[in-house]
């Protein structure tokens, strides 16, 4: 195999598929990504066997061939080569030469015929949206998730296709996030929990441009994002999702609408005097006009007063503040509303047309004031 690609286009290429080697496994052939030349086109690919990834690579072929590379020793050699043309070529025995200007690096390379190829997957179904509105709506979810395996469905996210619309849900039991796209055309149904590593390593790779598009095909084990030159080829987690229209009401006893960017600022400055790992909850006494945010820990204590519109009753409630502060910082928003019911009830923060959704439960706050 003979292979002459610019250093750039090596990188970005290797930057991709390096999302997909595991950094942990009992399969060296994983450990590799594989450089496929054996057809017209070069490919990479690397593959976890929770997570795939495929990517074309612009590049002229001299030799056809494949060969698996180590994966982090072909990335450090690539990203510290000199910014020109890489020519990379192995002999009978699979070892491989990178070379550019004057640097030359020999490295073993293993049979390609070991690697574990990405599934083949049967593309009926398929959705497609923006690269930015995916990417977005990743944002502004992801952080729900929860980062420990004990309930591996919340370590994903619900992708749920429903009369044109597509909303996609993560919750990791103190609270939800809810995203809502509309879709141009209309799919069948359609209800799956996509590994929050994979939604992680994808939104690090979409361009993020409105007029770039993204395929999504869904089957009953794996989803299929296409998109540029990549393949993205992931197991979803099986079981039945949580009944999240059951956590959902629309009653309130109170609603406040605020000004979001004073809101989280005020939150932010709060948290100056709360320690890393220090759970103090933010007190937040509602009053007619009026929002009163109190933080007392053993670093000092802060008040600070914000002008608001209230509808309904006055309340006392407690929250913790990263929780507020996370859903805030995704919220496009000038202005905001906040339904509330009781210190002990979830508050919401959402739109009226339900675009968006953030549920927080409050904290017990009695035992920090």
């Amino acid at each position: 195999m003979k292979l002459i690609c610019s250093k750039s286009e090596l990188l970005k290429s290797v930057n991709i598929t390096l999302k997909a080697v595991p950094s942990k496994t009992t399969m060296p052939i994983l450990e590799c990504i594989l450089i496929d030349a054996s057809t017209n086109e070069i490919k990479f690919t690397a593959n976890d066997m929770e997570l795939g990834i495929e990517t074309k690579v612009n590049g002229a072929i001299e030799e056809k061939g494949i060969v698996a590379l180590d994966a982090r020793i072909f990335s450090e050699i690539v990203r510290k080569l000199p910014d020109s043309d890489v020519i990379i070529k192995t002999d009978d025995k699979l070892n491989t030469t990178i070379s550019c200007e004057k640097a030359k690096f020999t490295i073993p390379g293993k049979d390609g015929e070991d690697f574990a190829y990405l599934p083949i997957i049967e593309k009926n179904d398929c959705v497609e949206i923006s690269q930015f509105t995916l990417k977005e709506t990743i944002r502004q979810t992801i952080f729900s998730i929860a980062a420990n395996e004990n309930n591996k469905l919340m370590t994903g996210e619900l992708f749920e296709i429903k009369n044109n619309i597509m909303k996609i849900i993560s919750l990791d039991g103190h609270r939800i996030a809810i995203r809502k796209i509309e879709l141009r055309e209309s799919y069948s149904d359609k209800k799956v929990v996509v590994p929050g590593k994979t939604l992680n390593e994808i939104s690090k790779i979409l361009s993020g441009e409105m007029e770039d598009m993204v395929q999504i095909f869904f089957t009953e084990n794996h989803i299929v994002f296409e998109f540029d030159d990549t393949v993205v080829v992931s197991r979803l987690i099986e079981g039945e999702y949580f009944k999240i229209d059951q956590m959902l009401s629309s009653d309130y006893e109170t609603k406040v609408m605020i000004n979001k960017k004073e809101f989280l600022n005020c939150i932010d400055r709060a948290t100056l005097l709360v320690k890393e790992g220090d759970k103090k909850p933010i007190i937040i006494d509602i009053q007619e006009g009026n929002m009163q945010l109190k933080i007392n820990s053993q670093i000092g204590s802060m008040d600070e007063d914000i002008d608001i519109e209230k509808e309904g009753k006055d309340i006392l409630i407690g929250f913790n503040p990263k929780f507020l502060m996370d859903a805030l910082k995704v919220i496009d928003d000038e202005t905001i509303s906040i339904y509330l019911v009781n210190a002990k009830a979830p508050c919401f923060i959402k739109d009226d047309m339900e675009n968006y959704i953030y549920l927080i439960l409050p904290v017990n706050f009695n035992a920090a004031r």
